[in-house]
């Protein structure tokens, strides 16, 4: 009798073990189901920033057909933009005077030319002193009226505005991003009738700098996207 209890003991034991161990596969492939359910966002965020860095080349020519006087007229320029430039507040260390570039038309085969020698001279700034390049600009008419004409007509000689500062809107600007990415992934669980889960992956994009637009490039705009993919509940 004692040995027929233990064998149904155990055999009820099994019974149960086996029940248990049922009902937990169960359990264990509809939270696999569960978590198999996601969704995937992108966050923006975008950003306008004012330039912090301008590049600002001057460039002018002197045609004719005795080198010496062309030198003489190219210092004696050169000196008035100086002057012009340090009337804006730009100091010595933020002002380069690149070597003449000398072009010889005879040399380079021209045969009807009225003038031998054309002489090219670039004076260009590099400073954070966005707002007195903008002055300064406004103020690039004065030296016409002493003579001076500058290139206008040359990509090479056009400012550039930079903005090097992105370390310190990076946190805040993906913060944001991951936001705007966290408040699509919740509308589109309510609209599921989900429940938004943790996070299963995400990634960062590249930042992206670019002018607000033609007319004002020392405005930039400072660009991000993050993906995220989102575990759905429910």
């Amino acid at each position: 009798m004692e040995n027929k209890c233990c064998v149904l003991g155990k055999g009820w034991g099994m019974v149960v073990g086996a029940l248990v161990l049922g009902v937990s596969i169960i359990l264990a492939v509809s939270n696999l189901k569960s978590y198999d359910r996601t969704v995937t966002v992108k966050g923006l965020c975008e950003k306008e920033v004012k330039a912090d860095k301008v590049i600002y080349p001057l460039a002018f020519k002197v045609a004719g057909n005795n080198l010496e006087s062309l030198y003489a007229s190219v210092a004696e320029k050169n000196a008035v933009i100086l002057d012009f430039l340090k009337s804006y507040g730009f100091e010595d260390d933020e002002i380069t005077v690149s070597l003449p570039q000398v072009s010889d038309r005879d040399a380079e085969g021209y045969t009807q030319r009225s003038m031998r020698y054309i002489i090219t001279s670039v004076i260009t700034v590099y400073s954070t002193k966005v707002d007195n390049s903008l002055e300064m600009r406004e103020g690039l008419a004065d030296l016409h009226t002493k003579g001076i004409t500058l290139i206008a007509d040359n990509w090479s000689y056009q400012p550039s505005y930079l903005f090097e500062g992105l370390n310190s809107v990076k946190p805040g600007m993906i913060e944001e991003a991951t936001a705007n990415a966290r408040e699509a992934a919740q509308k589109f669980a309510d609209d599921s009738g989900s429940r938004l889960g943790k996070i299963r992956t995400a990634s960062q994009g590249q930042f992206s700098i670019s002018d607000r637009d033609a007319n004002t490039p020392y405005i930039k705009k400072v660009r991000v996207v993050t993906s995220v993919v989102y575990y759905l509940r429910g």
